[in-house]
């Protein structure tokens, strides 16, 4: 790999993926393991694919990305965000195709955070009325 690249980040719930995009033969590394290792599913692969499918990218580019927080599947559209980021930074006519399809748009739905009084972020304790 050479040292010249382009970056993205990416971000899903608590997952946040860097990712590095150098010119080469279609790699793609997720902390430092294939990503057909590091995503066991093939569901999550392919959702790892779909930026560099998308815009005919797919033996292009050698990925370097690191993910930490989240689940798998939160980690996997993190690195889809970050794929997709950075293939802006390569070629910037790519945006509309990359927009239509919502890869550049970050996912800001969360986790609700559990309230005071409830059981949980909307279940409230039983109650009883006798």
């Amino acid at each position: 790999m050479s040292n010249e690249f382009d970056y993205g980040t990416g971000r899903r719930k608590t997952a946040t993926a860097r990712t590095r995009l150098y010119a080469g033969t279609g790699q793609i590394l997720v902390n430092d393991l294939p990503y057909e290792e590091y995503f066991p599913r093939k569901t999550l692969q392919m959702v790892v694919r779909q930026p560099l499918e998308l815009t005919r990218n797919l033996g292009k580019f050698d990925i370097k990305v690191n993910v930490a927080g989240g689940g798998m599947s939160g980690q996997a559209q993190a690195v889809r965000h970050g794929i997709s980021r950075a293939l802006l930074e390569v070629d910037a006519e790519l945006r509309g195709a990359l927009k239509k399809a919502g890869f550049l748009t970050r996912d800001a739905r969360k986790r609700e955070r559990k309230k005071y009084g409830q059981r949980g972020a909307r279940a409230r304790f039983q109650y009883s009325k006798r």
